[in-house]
């Protein structure tokens, strides 16, 4: 399927690795130019370089998204490179432990580093993207609808994206400006590696979690969420909005207990 995607320009935050680096990877595989943005220097500028001795449509911006300045950087970057912005994916933030313990200080801090930076890049991108009828794609997590226990700034965080996403459909209609939010579980991201290896058990572990997932018993992917992203960012969504889209095997809506018992039943 053609997504229309060709010479579009897309921004990515947490583009370096994970979700990120998959998305990235998915829109310039579609043609478009994508401007990765991450605070890890030498991830993002391999995978740049890696993109551009083929294509020449990838742009690595280092920023800190925390801090206002580097926000406004990023798109007035893309804009002196392209003249454009097509679609803003918001994905970067991490799962950071904090839990009810902490002073607020720290839960605030974890919104700065998973919410903040969302609502400026999309503040800054609204007027751009109003005039190419563009889209944003937030990643949340199916904490914001779980919950997980012991990461209260993480949660918070993805529950106000979604609730967001709604609000900025509405609002960026009339200019037809579409906003939809991702939400994965279980993904097989670096991250996600590392702390497989950290355990005592590795496999075991990993067999546990996967166990619990009740389509085919196994890990999502970064390449099939990065897929739905690339998808609701294209022309091919184009009366698509508002929506929260879960890639996640069932593992937050079905039964669990089909993982378990689904040999038994056929």
């Amino acid at each position: 399927m053609n997504l229309e995607l060709q010479d579009k320009v897309a921004i990515v935050t947490g583009g370096a690795k994970g979700i990120g680096a998959a998305t990235v990877r998915a829109f310039a595989a579609e043609g478009a130019r994508v401007v990765v943005v991450d605070r890890d220097a030498q991830t993002g500028a391999a995978l740049a370089g890696e993109l551009n001795s083929s294509t020449r449509k990838a742009l690595f911006l280092q920023a800190d998204l925390c801090r206002p300045s580097h926000c406004r950087k990023v798109v007035q970057t893309a804009l002196r490179r392209w003249g454009r912005v097509d679609v803003l994916v918001n994905n970067a933030g991490f799962n950071d432990g904090v839990w009810l313990g902490p002073p607020l200080s720290e839960f605030i801090g974890s919104l700065e580093r998973n919410l903040f930076h969302a609502y400026e890049l999309t503040r800054l991108c609204a007027p751009h993207l109003k005039v190419s009828r563009g889209a944003v794609v937030n990643v949340s997590s199916k904490v914001s609808v779980t919950g997980q226990g012991g990461t209260s700034g993480y949660a918070a965080a993805k529950g106000a994206l979604n609730a967001l996403t709604r609000e900025w459909a509405l609002a960026l209609a009339a200019d037809g400006v579409r906003v939809n939010t991702v939400l994965p579980a279980e993904c097989l991201t670096d991250q996600y590696e590392r702390w497989f290896a950290s355990q005592a058990r590795p496999a075991k572990t990993r067999a546990a979690i996967e166990r619990m997932i009740p389509l085919e018993q196994r890990m999502t992917m970064p390449r099939e969420v990065a897929d739905m992203i690339v998808f609701l960012a294209s022309a091919r969504a184009s009366h698509v909005t508002g929506q929260l889209i879960f890639v996640d095997g069932g593992y937050t809506h079905l039964d669990r207990a089909f993982g378990h018992a689904h040999s038994k039943w056929g």
